[in-house]
């Protein structure tokens, strides 16, 4: 258990440590945020704010997640062939960072396209999928081979075996929820709001699942110990940014950061046979999504019908919609994580049911 509280103080340590410099070398090189002349009137200031932040939280959380998480099973290890088993596929440990560090390489290439060449629309949509797709399909095959293709249905102590299935909902959930948390990231320091309580949130799901009754039947437990380290590092991680991306942001994380944190937040739920709670803790993420199809759908269907397309949010995604009806960014990501927290708390109290 001390592991679980050093992790994440190390990774706020070496954030508030490594991040003034960060910023100072990104002012330096020109990574610079370039703004959407569309989006809000209020965001063009923030043009040229050092972007890639996420690049220092992937690592940091990496790093801390790999140290800890290897003294802890050397701790827990019996023998030379427990030890052995660390380097295997089915420590889930493996499987977690292989998705997190894909989707972070392509958030990583689309920051680059768009702030070292300068061209706002980033890598290609196409491009852009065609990368989540590859990365979420072998994370799937990974998942159907060493964590199985039951998934755990809440509330109801039942699992729900999905079969051959589970590889194609697994690959476009990946798609989904890295997508997702990218468009979430729209405001100073939203989306490290709510990846706090959310990895707090997967981090204590990791440790009920380690130590209740029937748990074992479901999860190795050196993928559990893994998935809670790994997600209470993050959380720790990005409280460390926040102290630099809060209103007014000194530095955002960009897409390399948001696409990390996807990652991380599926492959967790993944690793944890609970991927119908991604619906619960990462909700305000999913609602970003949802509020892009419905705006677009809408605005698509109206203009067939009437010539002139119609809007059902002044902007998508709907956190923008918020805050040109009025609301302060502060206020915004203060109402998202206040959200986040209840529903994190309902997806907790659902593992009492799985193992009652």
């Amino acid at each position: 258990m001390l592991y679980l509280f050093a992790a994440p103080v190390l990774a706020v340590a070496l954030m508030l440590i490594l991040m003034p410099g960060c910023i100072k070398e990104l002012r330096k090189l020109k990574f610079g945020q370039t703004m959407y002349e569309l989006g809000p009137q209020t965001h063009l200031n923030k043009k040229g704010t050092p972007n890639m932040g996420g690049l220092v939280i992937g690592l940091v959380t990496v790093v801390v997640t790999v140290l800890f998480a290897a003294l802890n099973y050397s701790r827990l290890a019996k023998n030379g062939g427990e030890l052995a088993r660390w380097w295997t596929l089915d420590n889930g440990l493996w499987g977690l960072l292989f998705v997190a560090l894909g989707a972070m390489a392509i958030g990583f290439t689309d920051d680059y396209t768009k702030d070292v060449k300068k061209n706002h629309e980033g890598l290609k949509p196409m491009q852009k999928v065609a990368g989540q797709l590859v990365v979420g399909l072998a994370f799937s095959i990974w998942a159907y081979s060493y964590v199985g293709s039951d998934v755990i249905l809440p509330f109801t102590g039942k699992t729900w075996n999905l079969g051959i299935f589970y590889i194609p909902l697994i690959t476009l959930t990946v798609l989904f929820m890295t997508n997702s948390a990218n468009l979430q990231d729209g405001l100073d320091g939203l989306l490290s709001s709510v990846t706090v309580v959310g990895m707090i949130a997967f981090g204590v799901l990791a440790v009920l699942m380690s130590r209740l009754t029937g748990a074992k039947a479901l999860l190795g437990e050196t993928s559990r110990d893994a998935v809670a380290i790994l997600c209470f590092t993050l959380a720790g991680a990005a409280i460390g940014f926040l102290r630099f991306n809060h209103y007014p942001a000194q530095i955002f994380m960009g897409d390399t950061g948001s696409m990390f944190i996807g990652g991380v937040m599926v492959g967790a739920a993944v690793v944890l046979k609970c991927e119908f709670l991604l619906l619960l803790v990462c909700f305000t993420c999913v609602m970003s999504s949802v509020s892009v199809m419905l705006q677009t759908a809408y605005f698509k269907y109206t203009k067939k019908k009437t010539g002139t397309g119609k809007r059902i949010f002044k902007m998508s995604p709907i956190h923008h919609h918020f805050e040109m009806c009025g609301m302060k960014e502060t206020q915004i990501v203060a109402m998202y994580a206040v959200v986040t927290l209840a529903l994190a708390a309902l997806a907790i109290l659902s593992a009492v049911k799985w193992f009652a």
